[in-house]
């Protein structure tokens, strides 16, 4: 992901890559063999102190227990920043996120870049025509599964070139295992990622979020499979092998109450597919969301055309006027350059991963129903819950 952010967003006529960070070494070839001009580094500390007025923005595609503590060192700094979803890791960090940008100033970004994409776009401008009338409820669901465990005993050799210290960073060390954290597994364990709902929540909850106007939610209880409530080895170290979230949020002028109803679906569970009026023979799409209207429904697939039900219905409806489709990352760099923030600006991109983070919250509490009070940051009457909303990063590390 960190190659496919870098080339997308240097590909931008505007922008020089000046200075490159990566705690693993041959990775970090990589990137300079098409750089060759950026100073480099093996520690995001030091070049945030070395290179100061130097740079004017910074790209943070790392794991996402590191997000935060790197974001905000640079926002602290003034510097923009364009950061991987789902933001952060905690709750609370989240929040910081969206204070920092707007206290300093920055242009900011989530990467979240099917936001910026056509079908997402036309799905959001289908609902805000009110084709299908108002919405009730929404079902969202993702066929991803990021689970593992129990952890394996003793550690092996660290690399020649890779940085361990580095890049557990926050959370607390544990030691090192080929192939089973960096570079691709750490969204398995609790300490580095945060499970299917944060890789995938702020992309198909997007639309969902953009369409209707929604902002944190009112409460949120989970469902996990009873297996991994009773393995204390995999509760406390990494995801459930499956989630249902049932999420309340208050009510917009898109929603048909005071109140509405979405639930979250992930790793094969989905919503009953009796929701959705499909022609015979249809399927629910592999991951997306259900819009249940007044008058209708809306099947929009994760990165796929949104589809209305019954299909027979609406055949010949006129196509909404749909914004066309715009390269999320020149965006951001063309926003640094007007000084404009963006449509998925921190402002905007803070309460979703605030949101969806709170799944990270919910399922270690199946069955409870966690009342949140964004105005105090806090769950209602629950101080164990409360104790999940931010970490304690290990010594050594903190904000710059």
């Amino acid at each position: 992901m960190g190659t496919g952010d870098l080339n997308n967003i240097s590909s931008h006529g505007k922008v020089k890559i000046v200075a490159l960070c990566d705690i693993d070494r041959d990775r970090l070839k990589e990137a300079t063999a098409k750089h060759p001009e950026a100073r480099i580094y093996t520690d995001w500390r030091e070049l945030l102190q070395k290179e100061g007025d130097r740079i004017d923005s910074v790209n943070v595609t790392v794991p996402d227990h590191m997000h935060a503590i790197i974001s905000l060192s640079a926002m602290k700094r003034g510097k923009h920043v364009y950061c991987q979803k789902p933001l952060t890791h905690d709750v609370a960090e989240a929040r910081q996120m969206t204070d920092f940008a707007a206290r300093y100033g920055c242009i900011t970004q989530m990467g979240n870049q099917i936001h910026s994409h056509i079908a997402y776009r036309s799905g959001v401008a289908y609902i805000r025509s009110g084709v299908i009338g108002k919405i009730k409820e929404v079902h969202s669901w993702c066929a991803a599964k990021y689970t593992h465990g129990p952890r394996p005993e003793g550690g092996e050799p660290i690399p020649a070139g890779l940085d361990w210290d580095g890049w557990i960073g926050t959370a607390p060390h544990r030691p090192y295992r080929k192939d089973l954290y960096h570079p691709k597994k750490w969204r398995e364990w609790q300490d580095f990622g945060t499970g299917t709902i944060g890789d995938f929540g702020c992309h198909i909850l997007d639309p969902v979020f953009t369409a209707l106007d929604l902002t944190v939610p009112l409460d949120i209880r989970s469902e996990v499979p009873k297996e991994w409530q009773e393995n204390p080895l995999r509760f406390g170290d990494c995801w459930p092998d499956w989630e249902i979230f049932h999420y309340t949020f208050p009510g917009t002028k898109f929603t048909t109450g005071d109140t509405m109803k979405l639930t979250w679906y992930d790793s094969g569970k989905e919503p009953p597919k009796d929701l959705a009026p499909l022609p015979e023979g249809w399927n629910l799409a592999k991951s997306g969301s259900l819009f249940i209207g007044e008058e209708g429904v809306m099947m929009l697939p994760h990165v796929g055309g949104p589809q209305l039900l019954p299909k027979e219905k609406f055949s010949g409806t006129p196509k909404p006027d749909i914004p066309k489709q715009v390269d999320h990352y020149h965006t951001w760099v063309d926003a640094c350059l007007a000084g404009e923030r963006t449509s998925d600006g921190f402002h905007y991109a803070g309460p979703l991963a605030e949101a969806v983070l709170l799944g990270t919250v919910a399922n270690r509490f199946p069955g409870e129903t966690l009342k949140w009070n964004a105005g105090k940051m806090r769950i209602e009457k629950h101080a164990s819950a409360n104790q999940r909303l931010a970490r304690s990063y290990r010594k050594g590390w903190e904000i710059i």
